[in-house]
C-alpha cells in the first residue's frame, strides 16, 4: 500500500509542482490548496475522505486507502518539489529550448534531472504512508486491514513479542528508506 501510494503521489505531486510553478505564479489560492492535506489534522482529512466516499457511493477497501494515502502524500511531494523548483536556474531550460530541444525533451533531460533531489526527498512520503493509522482506519474496508490497523487490533489485547517485532521492523524499514533516500539525493545533486 505504501509503495503504491508513494509512486502515485510522487508522479502526481511532481507534475502538480511543475504546473504550479509555471502556470499559477499569480494565484495564491492554488498553491495553498495543494498543501492543504498536509496542514489538516489526519482525523479531519480521514473524516472528509470518508464523507466523500459516502457521497459518491464508493465501496471501502484497499483502493480507497490507496487513494487516501495518495492524496495525503501528494501535498508533501508538491511542497518539496516546489521548493526545489524555486532553486533551479530557469536559464537551463531556456538554453535547451533555444538549442532546438522540444518541451518533452527539455523536461526529460533538463528539468527532471535538476528536480531529482526534490523528487527523491518527496518520495519519503513512503515512511508517512507506511505507518499512517488514522486515515487507513477510516478509509479501509472491514476485510482489508493495513499493517497499522492490524498492530492496533493486536495492542488492544496487550503488548506481545509479535507487536514489538513488528514495531521494530517498521522502524528499521523507515530508517533504511530515509538513509537510502539521503544517499540517492546526494548522488543526484553531485551529478
Amino acid at each position: 500500500m505504501a509503495a503504491g501510494a508513494t509512486a502515485l503521489s510522487t508522479v502526481l505531486g511532481t507534475l502538480l509542482a511543475v504546473g504550479l510553478a509555471r502556470h499559477a505564479s499569480r494565484s495564491r489560492l492554488l498553491p495553498a490548496l495543494s498543501v492543504l492535506p498536509a496542514v489538516l489534522p489526519d482525523i479531519v482529512l480521514a473524516i472528509g475522505l470518508l464523507a466523500f466516499y459516502s457521497l459518491v457511493s464508493a465501496t471501502l477497501g484497499l483502493h480507497s486507502v490507496l487513494l487516501a494515502h495518495t492524496v495525503f502524500g501528494l501535498a508533501f511531494v508538491t511542497a518539496v518539489v516546489r521548493t526545489r523548483i524555486a532553486h533551479v536556474d530557469p536559464s537551463l531550460e531556456e538554453a535547451s529550448r533555444d538549442l532546438g530541444a522540444g518541451e518533452v525533451t527539455t523536461f526529460l533531460r533538463i528539468t527532471l534531472p535538476t528536480l531529482a533531489p526534490g523528487i527523491v526527498a518527496g518520495a519519503l512520503t513512503f515512511t508517512l504512508s507506511l505507518d499512517e493509522f488514522v486515515i487507513a482506519f477510516f478509509t479501509a474496508g472491514p476485510k482489508d486491514p493495513t499493517l497499522p490497523i492490524v498492530i492496533y487490533s493486536m495492542i488492544r489485547f496487550g503488548v506481545t513479542p509479535e507487536i514489538n517485532a513488528l514495531a521494530t521492523l517498521l522502524l528499521a524499514v523507515s530508517f533504511t528508506v530515509v538513509i537510502a533516500a539521503q544517499r540517492v539525493s546526494r548522488l543526484t545533486e553531485a551529478l
